[in-house]
Parts: C-alpha cells; structure tokens; sequence
C-alpha cells in the first residue's frame, strides 16, 4: 500500500496573501491619489518626489512578486518558492518602513496604512516560517 501524501499547505497564510494581494493594490492606488495630493498642496521637491514615486513602484513590483511565489511556494509545497517570499519580505517591509517614518511628507492617512502593512508582513513572516519548517520535516522522514 502507498503511502499517502499529506497536505501541508497553511490556509491561513494563502489567506493572508490573498487579503495583502487586495491590500497591495489598495494601498498603491492610495499612495499615488496621496502623492497627488501632497504635490499640489506642499512645497514638494522634485528630486525628493521622484524618490518616493520611484520606491512605490519598486514596492509595487517587489510586492507582487513576493506574494505570487509566496502563494505559489505555499500551494505547491516548494520550499524555495517559499523562501524567496520570505526573503522579499525584507525589502517590501524596509520601504512600507520608508513610508511610515522617512519620505519627505508623512500624513496620519499613510502613517496608518503603512502600519497595517507591517502588521501583515508579521503576520506572514511568522506563518511563512512555520510552513517552511513544516515542508522541511516532511522531506525529513
């Protein structure tokens, strides 16, 4: 008799990429009306804006890479996959940090929409970890 596979996918972490999927996509939307904002409003200094524009689409591409081999990662069962999630995580939590702390002009509105996105990356770094730990016990026995 085979044995049977066992599925170690974590639900709650493709749940919590899906939801910072949607929470990406909000968020870039967000922050560039914001920027638009700020640019009208604000003595912003060009060199100082195009800075913070370039790091928003720098997250935007590390943000949707870092979710699609998270999910990817996890659904397969891929332990490299889901490594490189979790390395990418790094960066995307550097610049929502960036956001949060050091661009030129912070208002309360991203002050709080980039905490919920540290919240997230917590969130997903701790259960990304124990699936990975999961994936490497299973390859052990």
């Amino acid at each position: 008799m085979a044995p049977r596979s066992r599925q170690l996918s974590s639900a709650p972490l493709q749940i919590l990429l899906f939801l910072n999927g949607w929470y990406c996509a909000t968020y870039f939307l967000l922050e560039a009306f914001i920027f638009v904002y700020k640019v009208l409003l604000l003595p912003y200094p060009s060199a100082n804006l195009a800075l913070d524009v370039l790091l928003l689409f720098l997250y935007l591409g590390v943000e949707a890479t870092r979710i699609f081999f998270g999910s990817k990662g996890n659904l397969c069962q891929r332990k490299v996959l889901l490594s490189i999630s979790l390395a990418l995580t790094l960066p995307a939590a550097t610049m929502a940090a960036y956001y949060l702390l050091l661009q030129t002009y912070a208002l309360r509105l991203e002050a709080i929409l980039s905490a919920i996105l540290l919240v997230f990356y917590a969130a997903e770094l701790l259960l990304g970890i124990l699936t990975l730990v999961s994936f490497s016990s299973r390859d052990s026995y």
